[in-house]
């Protein structure tokens, strides 16, 4: 099926949502359940997965999560302590960059993917405002497999509640504007017996 086609039947679910300080749009059932059962199976298989580590206080621990970094070249990119410098892109990659990139109207130039192997594996809680990302950073991020929740709490005003957005199999978040500089957000861990989840968090890094 044509890709401008699949974007325009009505297939997938649009929900905007009505936060202060943010432009947070998501698409559920962005990519078919066909589609993302093949592209989870894929990612998973060949992706170039590493395991990082960070220090606090002196103690080095690993990373709660695999990770990898996509994208042009010489489009490297930090975080916590953590350098990375891109893999070529994958055909797989740019398919689903071509098809999120429809929506967002911009050329991402790389891809922090992450791989939460069970629910012991999160990312606590943050913002996406490293200096490469420029002033207003434009994240789109595509979810495979486990859905877990995605938190969201403002950084100024206490008294808002925290907002959970169940990120599914095949969905794609939008977040763009000023909403890096006043929302955090993070992947708790859980308890519960859970499948495996990768997140695609594609980015403008501007140096």
């Amino acid at each position: 099926m044509d890709i401008q086609q699949r974007l325009f039947d009505d297939n997938f679910q649009k929900v905007v949502f009505d936060l202060p300080d943010a432009d947070i749009v998501l698409y559920n059932s962005f990519f078919s359940e066909e589609e993302a059962n093949k592209l989870f199976k894929s990612l998973q298989d060949s992706i170039q997965w590493q395991q990082d580590q960070i220090t606090f206080y002196g103690k080095t621990y690993n990373v709660p999560r695999l990770s990898a970094l996509y994208g042009y070249e010489g489009k490297s990119y930090s975080y916590s302590g953590i350098a990375m410098n891109p893999h070529a892109w994958t055909s797989n990659l740019l398919f689903i960059k071509k098809r999120i990139e429809m929506i967002a109207e911009v050329d991402f130039t790389s891809c922090l993917l992450n791989y939460y192997r069970d629910g012991n594996d999160s990312n606590n809680w943050h913002q996406d405002n490293e200096k490469e990302l420029g002033k207003n950073p434009i994240i789109g991020s595509v979810s495979f497999g486990q859905t877990r929740p995605f938190q969201l709490k403002h950084i100024f005003k206490k008294g808002l509640k925290k907002v959970d957005i169940p990120l599914t199999h095949g969905s794609f978040l939008l977040m763009k504007g000023i909403t890096q500089h006043f929302w955090k957000h993070n992947i708790p861990k859980t308890t519960k017996t859970i499948n495996p989840r990768i997140n695609l968090t594609f980015r403008i890094i501007k140096n």
